[in-house]
């Protein structure tokens, strides 16, 4: 945040990020009792995992459905898109620049099995990074993304040890990576220490 009316401490919101109007609405607040936004993280999504089709002992077993197609799309392509477009704007008539970062994946630069959905809204993402970047330069916003490698969430510890060891056994460092290695990366960009930083895809994957 820059110059504008403040309070102490922070504000949280439970907001649809597909949902634009709520979007909208969630940003006036932040802009009423906080000022103009300066930093936008990007960072919603959902996994709905499966094969795109599912072929087992010669007979079609099942395929990824459109429920579970459009629900990713909506939340992690769709919602940044609608996020991106409410804060930007804000950014613009502000005229003090800004930093958006949008969270990717390296499986958006790779793919991964089981993952068409997800793997769509990466890559999306990477897409709308490196044309937001270009749009926006002019009004000294800065558009970066992260991708990250696996992370040792409480999501991804949940899983079995074998899992985890394949995840580590795939990494050359051969470690999973910790959220504070995200956080840092993500702090690094809204920093003026990457202040010539503009449409860059930073792998965090060790």
């Amino acid at each position: 945040m820059r110059e504008g009316p403040a309070e102490p401490g922070g504000i949280f919101q439970k907001v649809d990020v597909t949902n634009s109007a709520a979007l909208d609405d969630a940003v006036k607040e932040v802009i009423s009792r906080l000022g103009s936004p300066y930093v936008l993280v990007n960072n919603a999504g959902i996994l709905r995992d499966g094969q795109l089709i599912r072929y087992k002992e010669g007979v079609i077993a099942g395929s990824m459905t459109d429920e579970q197609f459009d629900s990713v799309i909506s939340v992690n392509l769709r919602g940044v898109f609608t996020c991106t477009r409410a804060v930007s704007a804000q950014m613009i008539q502000a005229g003090a620049g800004g930093v958006i970062l949008n969270a990717a994946s390296v499986v958006g630069l790779y793919g991964n099995f089981g993952q068409t959905n997800y793997v769509a809204t990466k890559a999306g993402v990477i897409g709308m990074t490196r044309v937001w970047a270009r749009e926006f330069g002019r009004f000294k916003i800065r558009v970066n993304a992260v991708a990250p490698g696996f992370i040792a969430t409480e999501m991804i510890k949940a899983m079995p040890e074998k899992v985890l060891q394949t995840m580590r056994d795939h990494t050359p460092l051969g470690r999973l990576g910790e959220t504070t290695d995200i956080a840092n990366a993500y702090l690094w960009l809204a920093s003026d220490a990457a202040s010539f930083v503009n449409g860059a895809v930073i792998s965090v994957d060790g």
